[in-house]
């Protein structure tokens, strides 16, 4: 019998351990298979909502946030690659270069996610990959209109959103139900709207979670 299961997969794009996060997710529900009938929808959240357009040098960025040196940053860049290569993500080995704001990547993830089976799916990968495995800029309109393009959705639609304000309110309520509910951090990853599990865990970790909760009542009334 399969069990239905809900996850909201909390997290922004910007968020390196958010992309060890998904692709650990990925992993766990490849290992699990059938068994399991998950709707996974992908929700905003802001690491840096006053980031200004151009962004900024990740190295400046990251020093002025948590007062980290140079030498700290790399020694985390090289941990965080090794962990996305255990999962299959390859992260640019230099990093990212700058920094930016996220808003209108999340603005097309919402309109994204009523756009067809898999869809937000595809476009969160995809952005995951242009952002932190080709250091692309996140902010551009054509960056994003191509990585709609290549998540299988219009790209004139995608064009559209972005010249305008479309989903705009939608996604602050979004941003503003998660963070007025206690999420601070990303990943944040909830499952059936009441288990939570943070952080860029390992495959085993979600594996051993999300068997855990299909083996209960409760996990058959998602």
């Amino acid at each position: 019998m399969t069990t239905p299961l809900s996850i909201d997969f909390v997290s922004d794009i910007a968020c390196p351990w958010c992309a060890v996060g998904l692709a650990s997710l990925e992993t766990a529900l490849a290992r699990i298979g059938p068994d399991l009938d998950v709707k996974l929808r992908f929700q905003p959240f802001e690491l840096n909502p006053q980031m200004p357009a151009g962004g900024q040098d990740i190295g400046e960025h990251l020093a002025e946030k948590y007062g980290s040196t140079p030498e700290q940053q790399a020694q985390i860049r090289a941990t965080i690659r090794q962990r996305g290569a255990e999962v299959g993500f390859a992260f640019k080995p230099e990093g990212r270069g700058r920094v930016y704001n996220t808003f209108d990547a999340h603005r097309l993830l919402t309109w994204a996610e009523a756009e067809g089976e898999g869809k937000q799916h595809a476009l969160k990968t995809a952005m995951l990959k242009a952002y932190h495995g080709e250091a692309r800029n996140m902010e551009s309109h054509e960056v994003l209109a191509g990585l709609a393009s290549e998540a299988g959705l219009s790209i004139e639609r995608a064009r559209q959103i972005l010249a305008g304000d479309e989903f705009v309110r939608e996604t602050r309520e979004r941003e503003a139900f998660y963070t007025g509910n206690g999420i601070h951090a990303v990943p944040s990853v909830i499952i059936n709207n009441k288990h939570l599990i943070q952080g860029g865990q390992p495959p085993e970790a979600f594996e051993r979670a999300l068997r855990q909760l299909a083996a209960e009542p409760a996990g058959l009334s998602a």
